[in-house]
């Protein structure tokens, strides 16, 4: 199956979830038009506050929909949107990119710069979800899996069913990191 968009979300507010819309439009160099993390520099709360002149690394917020899948065997309903994310996948395993890879989503492009660091707002959504999201493996190292973050390189409008191309980056694969 090649990849798609399934569905796509965006909020003028700092909320833990967002509405699910029939299209979003993503800016160059900013992010999704009307989201609350949109701009060059950082929009997350905590990172404001630590330091708000750094550049936004998480402007577009994308996650497989097999992982909502996948989360819903161990007992958890989760939806399009309803973790935050702005754009949700098929067909794509989004957390093995390499750090640089650019998703073509029609006309607009998104280059992706890492992983979504899971916090405690998960299980305020649905008691024990973070342990979904993000444990230790067999070795004891760190697994993120709450989808990835992008900026946008060039922008356009993504609706569902909007297909999805991948561009590796030249080199060796760069495993993500969080941003």
């Amino acid at each position: 199956m090649a990849p798609v968009v399934e569905s796509v979300s965006s909020s003028p507010e700092h909320t833990f979830s967002k509405p699910v819309r029939p299209r979003i439009r993503l800016l160059a160099g900013l992010g999704v038009e009307g989201d609350a993390h949109l701009g060059t520099t950082v929009k997350h709360r905590s990172r404001v506050a630590a330091d708000p002149t750094r550049p936004n690394l998480r402007q577009v917020h994308l996650i497989h929909a097999e992982l909502l899948e996948e989360v819903a065997l161990a007992g958890f309903e989760v939806a399009p949107g309803q973790m935050g994310e702005n754009i949700t996948t098929r067909g794509l395993d989004l957390l093995g990119l390499s750090r640089g890879t650019v998703l073509g989503l029609g006309r607009a492009r998104v280059q992706i710069t890492g992983l979504r660091n899971p916090c405690a707002q998960i299980d305020g959504f649905s008691q024990g979800l973070l342990r979904q999201m993000v444990y230790r493996d067999e070795r004891g190292e760190l697994v993120r899996r709450a989808g990835v973050m992008g900026v946008v390189l060039e922008g356009g409008v993504v609706e569902p069913g909007t297909a999805v191309q991948v561009w590796e980056p030249e080199g060796a694969h760069l495993p993500l990191e969080r941003v």
